[in-house]
């Protein structure tokens, strides 16, 4: 099982179905917000528009109003979520201009390293499949 671990933070660790964030735990289990997140600038909320393993237009919120270029998508640890064209031009059409799609590990990685290097970049990320 992949997992992921940066005492740094602000994401100070992933596993399957549960993140610490700034030490406060999200998780299937009932803790915080949930498996699956949106964090901007290390504020935390439930990503509950993310239904089944293809993520439509719809599903992508609470980032466009942020006045964020880059945005970070983790498709979940075994990468199972799809990002089709259309969605891509959605997220683009509304001033997105960079989209990291990352396996989730690997996603909670690259947003510390980016929010750390100074960077306003949001999250989405699926904490299971």
């Amino acid at each position: 099982m992949q997992t992921f671990t940066d005492p740094e933070g602000p994401i100070e660790e992933f596993t399957w179905g549960r993140f610490i964030i700034l030490g406060k735990a999200h998780s299937d289990q009932g803790e915080g917000v949930g498996k699956d997140i949106r964090l901007i600038d290390n504020h935390v909320t439930e990503w509950k528009e993310r239904k089944g393993h293809h993520l439509i237009p719809d599903m992508v919120t609470g980032v466009f109003e942020n006045s964020l270029t880059t945005l970070i998508i983790g498709i979940g640890v075994d990468s199972a979520i799809e990002v089709p064209p259309e969605t891509r031009k959605h997220i683009q059409d509304n001033g997105i201009t960079r989209l990291i799609l990352l396996p989730t590990p690997e996603a909670c990685g690259m947003y510390n390293h980016l929010i750390r290097s100074g960077n306003h970049v949001g999250l989405l990320a699926h904490g299971t499949c």
